[in-house]
Formats: structure tokens, C-alpha cells, sequence
């Protein structure tokens, strides 16, 4: 019996997370014998592949998320093992960000221990704050919506862990419909900035709120791209998109990490092992590659190529909806 379900798992009978599951549960009912886990089998041109993706796609506006799960969808790699390995991803990219804005991230820090400073010594003013302490606070309110992401929904589940299972089923529908959602706001962002004679040099309350409401979104469905939807927000709000592309990678640091810092208890509670050689080439791949990805935004938003991703995620969510009504046709 244990060599029968074996053999099913290992031809994929038990991909998806629930049959994983089961397919723990079997063997402990067969034998009595603790099992520790599923190991992941990740070839090294997968991991690769997959850190590439993550490179390119968390930074260009074009989601990662989506692009994983899709991915991953066709690659084979799924459950509780994708999880764990696309929240490392993540983690690299955060690494490449840290890199290229390290001098911007470490005023912020600075300021921020001269506003505790100001505030005790009852020296703060609101209205006449210096840039750098400006866009801390902006930074702040533009993560208070991604706290309805800790919402309980149902059976205990938080709203986060809810959206989380669509990256991971076996439907690729919502991820395409995500695409081409990503795609209008992109090209609707690019029409309101050439309407802006003169878009505004910083944010304000209104327009980061309405950037945190980009960011939760984003942080909710696999095909949204986080980069994407904050940057035209913020244009469609009358800020300059050169000002947006550095906000909005800032803002991904403290929203990014800690999203995946909850996502990361969750799949190591899995006990899911990966390849050490694949998983750190991978890792590698995300970082070196989103390095030159932040730095190709930056060059493409200066130069007015911003409307070709709106494009490209009209045209991939098509072919995604496509492939997904083809998928469910022919099973």
C-alpha cells in the first residue's frame, strides 16, 4: 500500500495542496510511521528560469505573481513546495531594491529617528516637513490598506490566505482576467499623466491612500502587478511618474516583506524541503536580474515606453484566458 501511494505521488496524482495532504495522511495510516514532509524536486534550469522571472517581472509592471503562478501552472511546480519557493524569490528581489535605493532607504531610516526626536521634543510640524520626512509618513499611509489582508473571512482563514490559494489551484482564469485589469490601468495611467502640464514633485495624503489601494489589491491577485498598479495610480493621482517609480519600490520594501514573512511561517509549517543548490541559484538569478530590471524602468518611464507594458499585459492576459478555457475544454 505505501509503495502504490508513492508511486502515485510521484506521477502527480497528489500535485495539488490538498491531495498532498492526503498523501501524508495515507502513509501515516499505513505504517504508524511519522513521515516529515514533501521534498520538492527542483531541477537547477527550472529554478533558474523561475529566479529570472521573478527578476524581471516584480520590477517591470507586469506582475510576477501572475507570471509564477502561471509558470508554475505549465512547469509542474505547485502546492505547498511553490509557495515556500516564491516567497524566497520574493525575498531575493527585495535585496536587488535594497541595492539600488540603499542611500534613499538609509534617509529614511535617519529621518525617521529625527521625527521620534522632533515628536518628544514637541519641535514637529505637520505642515512644514523637509521631502524625506514627507515621503516617510506618505510611505506609512500607503500601507494601512494591507491590513485588510489580516481580515478574518471564514473557517479561521485570513483574507491573505484566502487570495493566497488562487496562485496555487489549478484554474489560471483569475490570473489572466488580472492581466488585462493590469493592462487598462497601465494604459489609463499613461493617458492621465500626458493630461498633467505640470504632475506634482511628491505625494499627498489622497493620492498614497489611493496608492495603498493599488498595493492591496496587487498583494491579493496573482496577475496584478504591485509595481504597475502604484506607479499609474500615482500618475493617474497628477504625481510625477519619475517621483512614483522610486516611491513604489520603496514602498514594496516594508509591504513585500512582510507579506512574505507571514507567507513563509505558513509554508515552512508545510514542511516542505527544497534543493539547496537549485533554491539559492534561483535566489541569485532574482536579485542580479532585478537589479538591471529597476534600472530598465527607471530609463524606460523617462523615455515614454511606459505604455508598451500596458500592452503586453492586454496581449498575455488574452493568451492566458485563452489557454485556460483551451486547458478545462480538452480534460
Amino acid at each position: 500500500m505505501r509503495r502504490e501511494v508513492s508511486i502515485k505521488f510521484c506521477r502527480g496524482d497528489y500535485q495539488s495542496p490538498a491531495k498532498q495532504r492526503q498523501f501524508i495522511y495515507i502513509l501515516r495510516a499505513v505504517d504508524n510511521r511519522p513521515y516529515k514532509g514533501v521534498f520538492l524536486k527542483l531541477s537547477i534550469i527550472k529554478a533558474i528560469f523561475l529566479g529570472l522571472v521573478q527578476g524581471i517581472t516584480e520590477f517591470l509592471p507586469i506582475s510576477s505573481s501572475g507570471h509564477l503562478s502561471v509558470l508554475q501552472h505549465f512547469l509542474g511546480v505547485g502546492g505547498e513546495g511553490s509557495l515556500l519557493f516564491t516567497v524566497l524569490l520574493h525575498m531575493g528581489t527585495l535585496v536587488a531594491v535594497v541595492l539600488v535605493y540603499w542611500k534613499t532607504l538609509l534617509a529614511l531610516l535617519g529621518e525617521a529617528v529625527f521625527t521620534v526626536k522632533d515628536i518628544v521634543t514637541r519641535q514637529f510640524k505637520w505642515r512644514e516637513m523637509r521631502p524625506t520626512r514627507r515621503m516617510l509618513f506618505m510611505l506609512i499611509l500607503s500601507c494601512v490598506p494591507l491590513l485588510l489582508l489580516l481580515l478574518p473571512v471564514e473557517n479561521g482563514l485570513r483574507l491573505m490566505s484566502l487570495l493566497g490559494g488562487l496562485a496555487e489551484d489549478e484554474d489560471i482564469f483569475v490570473e489572466g482576467v488580472c492581466f488585462l485589469f493590469t493592462g487598462g490601468l497601465l494604459l489609463f495611467g499613461v493617458w492621465r499623466a500626458k493630461q498633467q502640464a505640470h504632475p506634482r514633485k511628491q505625494i499627498d495624503e489622497k493620492s498614497a491612500l489611493a496608492v495603498g489601494f493599488a498595493q492591496f489589491l496587487a498583494a491579493g491577485f496573482p496577475g496584478i502587478s504591485r509595481s504597475g498598479s502604484t506607479v499609474s495610480t500615482g500618475m493617474i493621482c497628477g504625481v510625477s511618474k519619475e517621483y512614483m517609480v522610486r516611491y513604489s519600490f520603496i514602498l514594496g520594501v516594508p509591504a513585500v516583506l512582510a507579506a512574505n514573512v507571514m507567507e513563509l511561517k505558513d509554508a515552512l509549517a508545510d514542511d516542505v524541503k527544497l534543493e539547496l543548490l537549485p533554491l539559492l541559484l534561483g535566489i541569485v538569478t532574482a536579485v542580479v536580474v532585478g537589479f538591471f530590471a529597476i534600472k530598465a524602468l527607471e530609463w524606460l518611464v523617462k523615455t515614454d515606453k511606459f505604455k508598451y507594458f500596458g500592452y503586453y499585459c492586454l496581449g498575455i492576459g488574452t493568451v492566458v484566458i485563452v489557454a485556460g478555457i483551451v486547458e478545462k475544454l480538452i480534460k
